[in-house]
């Protein structure tokens, strides 16, 4: 192709004949793809323009998040038939890649070997016919340009949803203490009361303090097995989705003192998607709820 333009710019100043012997390609060739070009692209190449052009829109609507997956589901959702290895090609061909939110491991479950961990209610039946009756928690990690940050969550087991969540630096017991307050803020006063909340076995949730936050809000705790990724697969699933597709892109997260000064929460503000983030005067992170009414919940 580039052979052919270069002969096209120069056939004014020299013979078409001697270029094609410079150049060592057939005059038919050049001539054929000439012909070709006067006609305009074929209907190929128009098709795979356009496949380009919406796949660049689906992934930049998206925050540059969406990779092959997510890209071919809305692709399929919108009607447009195809292949996941197609869609990779033209991704790479444009030059755009989904984000990677695994691309450092760390630990954020350690177990305190002298403390006695709650009893396990659940059995792996994460199954609830209404909302406020189980409750999951877990902790993940989110990797930015200062470091790591770490991500606590509440999810309800009926709805899915992410009651409350809070992110610091550290993996203390406030971390997951934030998350939990979190929630009862959202769910209202004695939204909590009867429910069961089931974590892993991390000293965050053994912890003394953290026994204490479960019995003021009327909360039964619940424990798996050691090692095992059912036992907490749900909260997992849930914390790793916010983690990665909201907040594996930031490079710095909210600088301390937002907010007004000397209030329980240091300013209430709507954050993304129209939920609210909040910052505990007495913490070292964030907290945050989804915006919504107690018991407004409905199944995914």
């Amino acid at each position: 192709m580039r052979v052919y333009r270069f002969i096209d710019s120069q056939k004014t100043a020299f013979p078409v004949k001697t270029l094609c012997r410079v150049c060592e390609v057939p005059r038919t060739s050049f001539y054929d793809w000439l012909a070709a070009q006067g006609a305009g692209p074929d209907e190929a190449t128009v098709e795979e323009a356009y496949l380009a052009n919406r796949i660049y829109d689906i992934w930049a609507e998206s925050k540059r998040r969406y990779g092959v997956p997510r890209v071919t589901a809305q692709l399929w959702r919108e009607g447009v038939k195809l292949n996941r290895k197609r869609v990779a090609r033209l991704m790479c061909l444009v030059g755009i890649q989904g984000i990677h939110g695994r691309r450092k491991m760390t630990v954020t479950t350690r177990q305190d070997p002298k403390a006695q961990p709650a009893p396990d209610l659940v059995q792996r039946v994460f199954e609830a016919a209404e909302p406020n009756q189980l409750y999951v928690g877990d902790v993940t990690y989110i990797h930015t340009d200062e470091g790591f940050c770490y991500l606590a969550g509440v999810a309800d087991v009926c709805s899915r949803r992410i009651v409350g969540w809070s992110i610091a630096e550290h993996l203390r017991t406030e971390l997951c203490a934030d998350a939990l307050l979190a929630a009862a803020l959202a769910r209202g006063e004695g939204g909590l009361t009867g429910a069961i909340f089931h974590s892993d076995r991390g000293c965050q949730y053994t912890s003394g303090d953290y026994r204490q936050l479960c019995g003021e809000l009327g909360m039964t705790q619940s424990m798996g097995s050691v090692g095992d990724s059912y036992d907490k697969g749900l909260a997992s699933h849930c914390t790793s989705l916010r983690g990665s597709s909201r907040n594996c892109r930031i490079k710095k997260w909210m600088p301390r003192g937002f907010g007004v000064p000397g209030s329980p929460w240091e300013g209430i503000r709507p954050g993304p998607s129209s939920r609210h983030q909040f910052r505990r005067a007495d913490g070292d992170g964030q907290a945050g709820c989804p915006c919504v009414s107690p018991g407004a919940d409905r199944r995914a």
